[in-house]
């Protein structure tokens, strides 16, 4: 499909004046690179920190701690029909793991745990129900899945009482959104300084152009002509520290994920550090070039008005 004329001219000349703004900044190499730096640097803090809180929450899902479930059964379950339901239950999908405790096992543990041992030994009958320990599946390890997991359970016959342990995972979700909340104030005031870095960046650059800018302003440039290229050049600044921010990230990661791997061995856990996904990749970096274009833009459009032929 052939543009038309104008569409094409118009390309054609946003094109020109991008490759000639990242031209400028090549011809500059040491300034761009420590203006690009600092952008990376404010960049892969909170980039940083929300990788870090999305393993948190990743490893507290698989945490064998997490949203426990204990199904006490009736005293008139036996050991077969308790069988008979965890064979049941282990076909839920919410279900990742089950263990039978019977009563003999459940007051055996109880003797060691407790030093009631002489005490028990004057009992007629076992007083302690069959138990059902239930680990639920990740998708259920939420407080409002587990709780939902839990009446379920709660509604078998063969259940006399479900109980979830839930407080660890309520600490656990407080903390991480108090840290997802810190994360969003301090994505806020380094964003802030992002703009300020490349504004007065641009506003160097516009001090610098003075001349040429009043001769241009002579022959008749339109605003736009003489702003286009400022623009770009704050785009690609925040678009270099957005890639230098993607580079820091994939060093640190580098750096922690064998020590990482090996803790989790040591603890017989399957976690693995994660990096972001290619669509996070690609909001970072249209988040630093589009924050180095509002930038350029705001400082375009404070000091540029002021320049007038004398």
């Amino acid at each position: 499909m052939k543009l038309p004329a104008p569409l094409r001219v118009y390309l054609l000349r946003h094109a020109q004046v991008a490759l000639s703004s990242l031209g400028r900044l090549y011809r500059a190499p040491l300034a761009s690179l420590m203006t690009a730096a600092v952008i990376g640097i404010a960049l892969a803090l909170p980039s940083g920190l929300y990788v870090l809180t999305d393993n948190l929450q990743r490893l507290g899902s698989q945490w064998d701690g997490g949203a426990n479930l204990s199904l006490f059964l009736r005293h008139d379950v036996s050991i077969e029909q308790a069988e008979a339901l965890k064979a049941k239950l282990d076909r839920w999908p919410e279900i990742e793991r089950l263990r039978l405790i019977t009563p003999q096992q459940a007051l055996a543990e109880f003797r060691q745990l407790s030093g009631f041992g002489d005490t028990l030994d004057i009992l007629e009958e076992n007083p302690l129900p069959a138990v059902l320990a239930v680990k639920p599946a990740a998708s259920a390890t939420q407080p409002d899945t587990a709780a939902a997991l839990k009446r379920r359970l709660q509604a078998l016959p063969q259940v006399e009482l479900a109980q979830l342990d839930l407080q660890w995972v309520k600490r656990f979700n407080a903390l991480v959104t108090i840290v997802q909340r810190a994360i969003w104030v301090l994505s806020a005031l380094l964003a802030l300084a992002v703009l300020l870095i490349t504004g007065n960046t641009i506003r160097l650059e516009i001090q610098n152009r003075r001349e040429e800018i009043e001769i241009t302003k002579l022959i008749g440039a339109t605003g736009a002509f003489i702003r286009r290229p400022f623009l770009y050049s704050g785009l690609w600044y925040g678009f270099g520290g957005a890639l230098l921010a993607a580079l820091l990230l994939a060093l640190a990661f580098l750096q922690l994920n064998a020590p990482v791997r090996e803790l989790a061995g040591l603890y017989q856990s399957s976690f693995r550090l994660h990096l972001l996904d290619m669509g996070q990749w690609l909001v970072l970096l249209s988040s630093g070039a589009l924050l180095g274009l509002i930038g350029a833009w705001i400082a375009v459009g404070r000091h540029l008005a002021t320049i007038e032929p004398g």
